[in-house]
């Protein structure tokens, strides 16, 4: 059982999801704005948010953004009517890991939340302790950090660093989009590879300098060529 909050300005659709969610054996809470929603979070500390977009007091981007901010790994599925592409790439762009367009099925809704719980639960494990070099940088996968070689330090998101394992385990192929979404969200994963394609450019931009290493292969998707041309040490993928 997981302690999911939704946070809904609708009474309607947040009963909706809370009988969805509690029939499928969830223990849930509610808030019915933005604000509310990030007390919500700080005081039931929940294992995933669905967070509505148009909100009062604080909209869900914003509530998205604030809580990356201080959280990196809390699940967050957006829950919206707006579906426009554009939309969608300023959601994951925020730190969302799925965005769900109204009006979606239950079975839908409880597929994705199960997804999102199962790529939770296995983040520590993803996230052991360790150190492995990367696009002349250094990860220090148990802090969930970049160090940039100009000093700066970008923090990481575990599914950022289920891919930057997999891109330095693998050096210099060609790795396909479809490869890559099964490793940074799972088999059950239900979207686009614009997903994908917007993670990797805020990869990059972490990156810093060394976000070049990461190429794209047109047609294809990306590949990660090391500075120096050697793969990196100590960097194991199950």
């Amino acid at each position: 059982m997981a302690r999911i909050l939704i946070a809904e300005d609708d009474p309607a659709i947040r009963e909706g999801l809370e009988v969805a969610l509690q029939s499928d054996g969830h223990e849930t809470t509610v808030a019915a704005n933005g604000a509310e929603a990030l007390a919500r979070v700080a005081e039931a500390r929940p294992d995933l948010l669905l967070l509505d977009v148009m909100m009062p007091r604080k909209s869900g981007w914003e509530v998205c953004a604030e809580l990356r901010r201080s959280d990196p790994s809390l699940p967050i599925v957006f829950l919206t009517a707006k579906g426009e592409e554009g939309d969608k790439v300023l959601g994951l762009g925020l730190g969302a890991d799925d965005y769900i367009v109204k009006p979606f099925g239950v079975r839908e809704l409880l597929a994705r939340v199960r997804a999102a719980l199962r790529r939770s639960a296995a983040a520590p494990a993803a996230a052991a302790d360790g150190f492995f070099g990367f696009a002349g940088g250094r990860v220090d996968a148990g802090g969930l950090l970049f160090h940039r070689a100009d000093g700066a330090t970008a923090p990481l998101t575990p599914r950022e660093l289920a891919l930057l394992r997999f891109f330095a385990s693998h050096p210099g192929q060609a790795l396909a989009r479809d490869r890559l979404l099964v490793v940074g969200w799972g088999v059950a994963y239900y979207g686009t590879t614009r997903t994908l394609d917007q993670h990797v450019a805020n990869l990059r931009r972490k990156l810093g300098p060394g976000g070049g290493a990461v190429e794209t292969v047109h047609g294809v998707g990306y590949r990660y060529r090391p500075p120096d041309g050697r793969p990196p040490e100590n960097v194991s993928v199950d």
